[in-house]
């Protein structure tokens, strides 16, 4: 397979692959679980963020002012998705406030809610992937940021689809829907490689704004919903273990 369809699918896959555990589980998630997978994923989003974007953009640059593009574009990625986040009618995967007020069902705002958490992750894997097409990159840094967000989404999968089938879905509506919210994550990098290509100026700040975004759904989003209730530590442990896996497929990979 060509190694940029790979990287902008793999993600994808993951999404399917964790959506798919409805068929072999019990309706709800134990709490413990749920914890732990979102620590994980928190974990793989931050050092993804550090690692694979932020660090890189700011080595495209030289002296002092190499600082100002990723600052910029760090802020850009967290008032999108603030932006993104108020205007959206949503609601959190695991509990959590739900966003402005429609006539969309529950179901709907889930899948928006997913939407909004998955975009910033293919932003991250299209960047990644020109930065290698036109700067100094690799594309096996490339692939190492695109199978780790992959590894995080096969937890992130079962955590959507779950609730869904709790809500009363069948199996195979709870795994389409949990499956699908993960497409948007290779449109979206696509989209963000062909104007990353076309403008090579502007790559410094395409890293730090998908590292802003994605930052911004670990403190938005999963941080609160693993920290609330007992046992917040397990969902740390799971932070420390996303973190020291994604850093070290980074390392080894990129």
């Amino acid at each position: 397979m060509d190694p940029v369809l790979a990287a902008l699918m793999i993600p994808f896959l993951g999404t399917a692959l964790g959506s798919a555990f409805v068929f072999f589980m019990k309706r709800d998630m134990p709490p413990l679980v749920q914890k732990i997978l979102l620590g994980f994923a928190s974990g793989v989003m931050v050092a993804a963020s550090v690692w694979s974007l932020i660090i890189p953009a700011i080595g495209m640059g030289s002296g002092t002012s190499a600082i100002i593009p990723p600052v910029v574009g760090l802020l850009a990625g967290f008032s999108f998705l603030l932006l993104i986040d108020y205007i959206t009618p949503h609601i959190h995967p695991v509990g959590g406030p739900e966003g402005p007020e429609s006539r969309l069902s529950r179901t709907a705002k889930l899948a928006l809610a997913v939407t909004i958490h998955n975009f910033p992750e293919g932003m991250a894997v299209g960047v990644a992937i020109a930065g290698a097409l036109t700067a100094d990159f690799n594309m096996a840094g490339a692939l190492a940021l695109s199978l780790g967000i992959a590894i995080q989404n096969v937890p992130e999968g079962a955590i959507i689809s779950m609730p869904l089938r709790a809500e009363g879905n069948s199996r195979l509506r709870a795994f389409g829907i949990g499956a699908l919210s993960g497409i948007v994550e290779p449109a979206g990098g696509a989209l963000v490689l062909l104007l990353a290509t076309s403008i090579l100026g502007i790559m410094p700040y395409m890293l730090a704004f998908a590292a802003g975004a994605m930052l911004y759904v670990v403190v938005e989003e999963l941080v609160p919903e693993y920290s609330q209730g007992k046992h917040s530590n397990i969902g740390t442990i799971g932070f420390a273990l996303g973190f020291a896996l994604m850093m070290v497929l980074d390392v080894v990979l990129g």
